[in-house]
């Protein structure tokens, strides 16, 4: 029988944020090549896999089309999530970019982090070439951890 605490982060009520990240080079190739697709606009999207690590990616409309900040699509971000809790997996981090400003968290990103469980990464796309960097925000606290590309 599993234990209380696996139960509960089974099921999301264990809002842990990650200590740092490992993304495979293929996956972090590929959100790059999205997100230079949909430039100057922001684009966002999700990566999932398991415990600290990143399996897969997926790409979600930014419906403001915005180069200053991004609301994902309601229902592709639905279509997101179910299918990372059919695979088996576990939602890890947001990316979104920055075309034009720095790879941290902007006041209205920090506002509005509502999973603190999940990282943040954030692609400054120019000046190029593209800077990633990956942060947790809790209680409107913004920490830098370690991005690595296995």
């Amino acid at each position: 029988m599993p234990g209380f605490f696996f139960v509960l982060e089974r099921i999301g009520l264990l809002l842990l944020p990650p200590k740092q990240l490992f993304v495979p080079r293929v996956v972090l190739t590929a959100v790059l090549s999205h997100l230079e697709q949909v430039f100057p606009e922001e684009g966002c999207g999700f990566l999932a896999g398991t415990g600290e690590r990143v399996s897969h990616w997926f790409a979600v409309e930014n419906v403001l089309h915005s180069q200053t900040v991004y609301e994902m699509h309601p229902e592709e971000q639905l279509r997101a999530m179910l299918a990372v809790e059919e695979a088996g997996l576990q939602m890890l981090a947001v990316f979104h970019s920055h075309p034009f400003g720095p790879a941290r968290p902007s006041p209205t990103d920090i506002a509005q982090a509502y999973y603190p469980e999940w990282a943040q990464v954030i692609v400054a796309l120019r000046p190029f070439p593209p800077q990633v960097h990956c942060f947790t925000i809790v209680n409107k606290q913004s920490r830098e951890i370690p991005i690595i590309t296995v």
